[in-house]
């Protein structure tokens, strides 16, 4: 089971970026193999904060769609994911909040892999980032 972060779904939607053919790549390569591809909610809240900020509502609807039709589910955060979030935050990793919230949710469902390009999640003991270089 792989974790798919929103970044993946966006470069799928977006404008023509470096990233967008390593973004396709690694979800062929995941189809091809089978994986069960799963993300959260909070990866779908991301995606209405990004588009509603940058002023392109119209395109939430394809963002939407692009997560959801890369995704075998999405899981649920509930209070126990925002605890071991919260403690996440307040440790000396001192993640951001959504980094904190996606590892939460990962080690929840016992998920040790991560599409991303979010360096970020590099420093998580016991997450793998899949290679996007």
């Amino acid at each position: 089971m792989i974790f798919v972060d929103s970044n993946i779904p966006t470069y799928l939607v977006g404008a023509e970026h470096p990233n967008k053919a390593v973004a396709v790549h690694l979800l062929e390569r995941a189809a091809i193999e089978g994986e069960v591809l799963v993300t959260d909610a909070e990866v779908l809240q991301e995606v209405l904060h990004r588009y509603t900020a940058i002023g392109r509502r119209a395109a939430i609807a394809s963002a939407f769609e692009a997560v959801l039709d890369v995704v075998d589910d999405v899981l649920v955060i509930d209070r126990q994911i925002m605890e071991r979030a919260r403690l996440l935050v307040e440790s000396d990793l001192a993640p951001s909040a959504r980094d904190a919230v996606h590892v939460a949710v990962m080690r929840a469902h016992e998920i040790s892999r991560v599409m991303s390009f979010d360096l970020g999640l590099d420093r998580f003991e016991g997450i793998e980032r899949l290679p996007t270089g």
